[in-house]
């Protein structure tokens, strides 16, 4: 497919600019070259687990230019939708509102700067999930005992595993997985490849789908999030998915690469 020219450009984190704690070079050369020219561009990750102000210290330090504002999480976006259900009641009162939070310090500060209770036992309002290094059988507890008591179960991302420069990891998907074996209860996913968290980084951007290009290396979250919102998508391998997934998948990308070096614009 001949390839278009773009406007701006929204990039996934891990296995398309990182592997673990190893950057890609040639994703460092690409981004170098949209700063150089101007060109406008967003980090959408499914990453929970760390903050923008942390995601873009892990970006400097690895040699790319990065601010805060630069990223939207799977976390904001898991706050923002609980805050927009709450916000819909009568009362509005975001303090009153418990949330069951399993995850890192990307997760729980989201959802303090939403204003919401955090608790560590059940009951609660809802249970929130995001990858958690030290996820133990009593949160899991906890959290059943929550969502059979009534809480909305709300996942940060489905992501069945995440690469890394030792292979893939275990992801939030597979813990979330656990939780709804033990409860029988479907999660709520806010992440990639849901349709929030990219229309909210083409507001931040001020264009539209049509004017953007989503990079990735997932079938199942970077290339299915831009199918369903109408960005046309580049996979790149190395990472997630590979060109035999590509070939079994229903889902495909708009081009695909081995690495983003040469890739024109």
């Amino acid at each position: 497919m001949e390839k278009k020219m773009y406007r701006g450009y929204l990039f996934d984190l891990d296995g398309t600019v990182y592997k673990g704690g190893q950057v890609i070079p040639e994703a460092v050369d690409f981004i170098g070259e949209c700063l150089a020219n101007n060109i406008p561009y967003q980090y959408v990750t499914n990453n929970s687990a760390l903050t923008p102000y942390e995601l873009a210290q892990r970006l400097c330090g690895m040699g790319i230019e990065a601010v805060p504002e630069d990223f939207f999480t799977s976390s904001m976006a898991a706050a923002g939708w609980i805050q927009e259900r709450e916000g819909k009641n009568e009362h509005n009162n975001f303090e009153a509102v418990t949330v069951l939070a399993i995850g890192e310090n990307g997760l729980h500060t989201a959802l303090n700067q939403a204003g919401v209770n955090l608790v560590d036992k059940a009951p609660a309002d809802y249970v929130v999930i995001g990858i958690d290094r030290q996820f133990t059988y009593e949160k899991m507890k906890q959290a059943a005992l929550a969502i059979r008591g009534g809480a909305v179960f709300i996942s940060t991302n489905s992501d069945r595993a995440v690469p890394s420069e030792e292979g893939l990891l275990p992801g939030n998907g597979a813990l979330t997985a656990s939780i709804a074996t033990a409860t029988g209860t479907d999660p709520i996913f806010v992440g990639k490849p849901e349709t929030a968290i990219i229309q909210l980084a083409l507001d931040r951007l001020k264009l539209t789908a049509s004017d953007v290009l989503l990079i990735g290396d997932n079938l199942e979250t970077d290339i299915a999030a831009g199918h369903k919102s109408g960005v046309d998508t580049l996979l790149v391998f190395g990472g997630f998915s590979s060109r035999e997934d590509v070939e079994k998948s229903a889902i495909k990308p708009t081009y695909t690469a081995e690495t983003l070096k040469g890739w024109q614009r």
